[in-house]
């Protein structure tokens, strides 16, 4: 397995992912999420496949085949008034397909993108779990994040 920043090629495959993505969270909370749909268009894909402030990267097998990725955000706020001056990464999305979830692929890209942060000279390392997929907060319990702030709601 091979962790490299996604390109063109991996369009099909991380269309695929983010699918089974918003199926999970459509399922869990289909008062927000519309099953079906896409999140992004190819042209928005390539963007951010091209875009430093939103890395994204992909696992792939020796075939190229996507196995899973990651959906990244620099969050720069060596500008901030409010904020300390630091640089935060935000972690989008993490998804490995399901026909290879357990064998390590989300840990592997987990430990990239820390080591990315890293390199970036982050101070952390971010980001949100929906409370209706709990096999992805025990992934990222597993990982030795904590919470760091609660999101509340009220339905109306």
């Amino acid at each position: 397995m091979q962790i490299r920043r996604a390109a063109e090629k991996d369009l099909e495959g991380v269309h695929n992912l983010l699918s089974q993505v918003l199926e999970v969270h459509a399922a869990g909370r289909p008062d927000i999420f519309r099953s079906g749909t896409r999140k992004y268009t190819d042209e928005e894909l390539l963007a951010l496949f091209a875009d430093d402030a939103h890395p994204v990267f992909v696992a792939v097998d020796d075939d190229g085949a996507v196995l899973g990725h990651a959906f990244c955000e620099v969050q720069d706020y060596r500008q901030s008034n409010s904020w300390q001056p630091i640089v935060s990464l935000y972690i989008d999305d993490i998804c490995v397909d399901e026909a290879h979830r357990g064998h390590g692929v989300a840990t592997a890209l987990y430990q990239h993108v820390i080591a990315f942060a890293r390199e970036l000279g982050c101070h952390n390392v971010t980001l949100n779990v929906w409370e209706c997929n709990p096999g992805a907060r025990a992934f990222y319990d597993a990982m030795g994040m904590t919470p760091l702030k609660t999101c509340l709601e009220q339905v109306l």
